[in-house]
């Protein structure tokens, strides 16, 4: 079952993640890095637009925002065209920790589909964003 596959791909993602940021002496989840990467490239963006950039809901974005903000990775600010709305900014030391941590999430990305070859490798990644794109038009109708 393709559900079943995807969801354990991700469960060792995950885990392979973890564990890897870990031993590097860092505290920092699959989540929190999407964050902190999209922020990077999208300076000011509010929690709403963060959410929907990386895929999680609301709640989840503004709990991630929450550690991150306790942590010194991001700057939350009231934004100015809607008080409801809070913007949010990478700080110094969260470029920092970015910048530690991109290289090993970019040998992390080998070593989760490790059984594949180069040629296997590059069609699930244009397969798995086929089927990505597809399945969010899908919701969209």
């Amino acid at each position: 079952m393709p559900g079943h596959l995807i969801r354990r791909l991700h469960q060792v993602s995950t885990q392979l993640f973890l564990q890897r940021m870990r031993d590097a002496g860092y505290d920092i989840t699959p989540v929190q890095f999407a964050a902190l990467d999209t922020l990077r490239h999208s300076e000011g963006i509010d929690q709403a637009g963060l959410a929907q950039a990386i895929g999680k809901d609301r709640a989840t974005v503004g709990a991630v925002a929450d550690r991150l903000e306790q942590k010194g990775l991001v700057k939350r600010v009231i934004s100015s065209r809607d008080k409801r709305a809070r913007e949010l900014s990478i700080t110094r030391e969260g470029e920092a920790v970015l910048d530690a941590v991109s290289p090993m999430v970019e040998q992390m990305q080998k070593e989760i589909l490790a059984g594949l070859d180069d040629e296997e490798y590059e069609q699930f990644i244009a397969l798995a964003a086929k089927a990505v794109k597809a399945a969010e038009a899908a919701l969209e109708e």
